[in-house]
């Protein structure tokens, strides 16, 4: 069931508040992609930037913590666990020949609250591995738990494969009866490590109203709309300090505490966040969730945003507000009007350099294309890609209108075929220049193509990436069909 919807005044915030919330966002170039304000369960103000649309899944990275998190407390709630069981207990057959005393001391609770006692990011190490929990287990831990704060994903994909030990259950079938379907979130998708446990740590997917959801319900401790998901005695220990992160840390809102796989903020606030600023952000005090998903270039920005937020919400909060239709009508205007990114559309050369079926050969670049063919149908273009694997694909572009079709690109850990929205425009006589908008996570990649006698350049660029390499590369013309 979808969430109900209010207007601001009657949960003491002024629309005027609120223009000029969502106009600072726009002024300072914030690349959100979706927002959702619920103050009192209803929503008072949400937006989708297009081409994102509101039943589109969206990939949380380590918002996905956050999930793992609480299904460790329905574990929990149900006798599944203990949440001071040694970490060893569960995986007799993975342990390292020699077991310290420091990693013999590691418990859930560790895992759970980011202190299990590595000192350095183990990222990498683990990743690289194809058994992680053998690997995350065959690492020297430095500190004693509880004594050291270190973010690590694998750490909370130690507490998804401790949910399958004690379960048999993946992440998502564990949690499909217990938190998804109460909160009428669909089937979502969960990226996993090479033996298949789910991530826990990062890849999930779900739609942004699937965050405001799970907001609400860590907000009413435990209970989503009459039924009880998880105790309040795990919400309690998950909301408040279990870890000290504040040695080293950049931004205000990352150095108040952490709980259990949740960032705690400035004035009893709380929240989980992912790579590039995905967000689901409680505030208790004054019975406000936000949800948002965003395209930003690091995580600075998501402070800036947090900024805004006690600036133009939490500090605008006022019960003797009263309502102005001119304000609402304004804001209305405003939220479904927000600009986009997509490219402007340009005239199409009269000598069009593209030929119909003309093939180029594609000199090496890290992304492995080889071959590359233009076709054109009706006024419309057709690239085929090909690779020599699964990412071999016909991708359609119209120069007038978008286009919506499926590809397969990256999404944290691995490829997924996912919706993709395509644009084309010319920059000029000979430059084409090809957008794509993979609208289930933050990445926009653009291909900018320059045509010459024989040859084309070929230039790839995304937006926003961990590990996505950008290039330039030359392609060599093979033939001409007419």
């Amino acid at each position: 069931m979808a969430i109900a919807t209010d207007i601001p005044e009657n949960h003491r915030l002024s629309s005027k508040a609120l223009v000029e919330f969502f106009t600072r966002i726009e002024q300072l170039k914030l690349e959100v992609n979706s927002f959702m304000l619920l103050q009192d369960g209803k929503a008072t103000a949400q937006f989708w930037r297009p081409p994102y649309r509101k039943d589109s899944p969206q990939l949380l990275f380590s918002l996905s913590k956050s999930f793992t998190s609480i299904a460790v407390g329905i574990a929990w709630d149900n006798g599944f666990l203990d949440l001071d069981d040694k970490v060893i207990s569960f995986f007799p057959e993975k342990l390292p020949r020699i077991i310290t005393p420091n990693l013999a001391k590691m418990t859930i609770h560790h895992l759970l609250s980011m202190n299990a006692g590595h000192h350095d990011n183990i990222y990498a190490t683990v990743a690289n591995e194809q058994d992680w929990v053998k690997t995350y287990l065959s690492l020297d831990v430095e500190h004693e738990p509880g004594s050291h704060y270190r973010y690590s994903t694998h750490s909370t994909y130690m507490l998804s494969a401790i949910i399958k030990q004690v379960t048999g259950q993946n992440m998502i079938d564990f949690l499909m009866p217990r938190l998804f379907e109460p909160l009428g979130i669909s089937r979502p998708s969960w990226e996993t490590c090479p033996l298949g446990i789910s991530a826990g740590g990062m890849g999930l997917s779900i739609p942004t109203e699937g965050i405001a959801k799970f907001g609400i319900m860590l907000l009413n401790k435990g209970v989503y709309e009459g039924k009880r998901i998880v105790s309040e005695q795990f919400i309690k220990l998950a909301t408040t300090e279990q870890s000290d992160n504040r040695a080293g840390a950049e931004r205000i809102d990352s150095a108040q505490g952490y709980g259990y796989q949740i960032h705690l903020c400035r004035r009893g606030c709380y929240r989980g966040d992912g790579g590039f600023g995905q967000l689901c952000f409680v505030a208790p005090k004054e019975n406000i969730v936000i949800a948002a998903t965003s395209s930003f270039k690091n995580m600075k920005p998501l402070q800036t945003l947090l900024d805004l937020i006690y600036e133009y919400i939490i500090d605008q909060l006022d019960n003797n507000v009263s309502y102005n239709p001119e304000y609402n009508i304004e804001l209305q205007k405003l939220l479904s009007s927000i600009p986009n990114s997509v490219p402007a559309i340009k005239p199409v050369p009269v000598n069009m350099p593209i030929v119909n079926t003309s093939s180029y050969v594609m000199n090496d670049n890290p992304h492995g294309l080889k071959q590359i063919t233009f076709h054109l149908k009706e006024g419309r273009l057709e690239l085929q890609v090909l690779y020599g694997d699964n990412r071999d694909n016909i991708l359609p572009f119209n120069f007038t209108e978008p286009m919506d079709t499926k590809d397969v690109f990256n999404k944290d850990l691995s490829m997924h075929l996912q919706e993709v929205i395509t644009y084309a425009t010319w920059q000029d006589e000979n430059t084409l220049q090809l957008t794509l908008f993979y609208i289930e996570t933050p990445y926009v990649v653009t291909y900018t193509i320059t045509f010459h006698d024989q040859t084309i350049e070929f230039q790839f660029n995304i937006n926003v990436s961990m590990n996505i390499p950008e290039y330039r590369v030359t392609g060599h013309l093979t033939n001409v069909q007419v």
